[in-house]
């Protein structure tokens, strides 16, 4: 693992303790179900877009990104954000391990966004420190964005059905689950018929 420490500057007020970690897979490989609707190139932008839109959503929220690529650790470090790069790991290992180094720079909360979110905002105020908060997309399918305290040993499980998965994880390390569902993080984008206007920082998300 290799990590590089930059400073967010946010202008606003964020807690010490808590941050939020955003999986980003390489841009030029993302979104690869979209190829009969987006050529390479378009798709690669949509990724980066998307992953600028959550980013910005975090704010004034800490970030870090958990990634493989280059490309993306170059990009997560001129955002501001702390890059911990995990070759190699797939999603699940991933995060696990992104997790396990922030609770070892003294992180006491995680909230884990994917980055394929186009109408993302206020990303840090899902949870309320109490117990474990599941945001689900609009399917109750997948898992969109994860709260949870770092030292709970919850074992991720993206992937179809990872909502149920997830419900069932909360039970097993004995932490309260509260379910929120926010409808401008429960909108990611899998397929050609997902595909929305990513709203600049600062606009409506719809």
């Amino acid at each position: 693992m290799h990590v590089v420490a930059k400073d967010r500057s946010s202008g606003g007020t964020a807690h010490d303790d808590r941050c939020i970690l955003i999986p980003v897979k390489a841009f030029a490989e993302a979104k690869r179900r979209l190829h009969l609707a987006l050529d390479p190139a378009e798709r690669a932008n949509l990724a980066r877009a998307m992953a600028n839109r959550v980013v910005d959503a975090a704010f004034p929220a800490r970030v870090a990104v958990v990634c493989d690529d280059p490309e993306v650790a170059a990009w997560a470090d001129s955002r501001g954000a702390l890059v911990i790069e995990e070759p190699g790991r797939g999603l699940n290992p991933a995060v696990e391990a992104g997790v396990d180094h922030l609770r070892g720079m003294g992180v006491a909360w995680v909230t884990v966004s994917h980055a394929d979110l186009p109408r993302a905002r206020d990303l840090a105020m899902v949870g309320d420190l109490t117990g474990i908060t599941l945001v689900p997309d609009r399917f109750r399918n997948g898992t969109n964005v994860i709260t949870l305290p770092t030292a709970c040993g919850f074992r991720f499980s993206y992937g179809p059905g990872s909502f149920q998965r997830h419900q069932a994880e909360a039970q097993r390390v004995g932490e309260p689950v509260v379910v929120l569902d926010r409808p401008d993080l429960a909108w990611d984008v899998d397929e050609p018929e997902d595909v929305v206007p990513v709203a600049p920082a600062g606009e409506p998300s719809g």
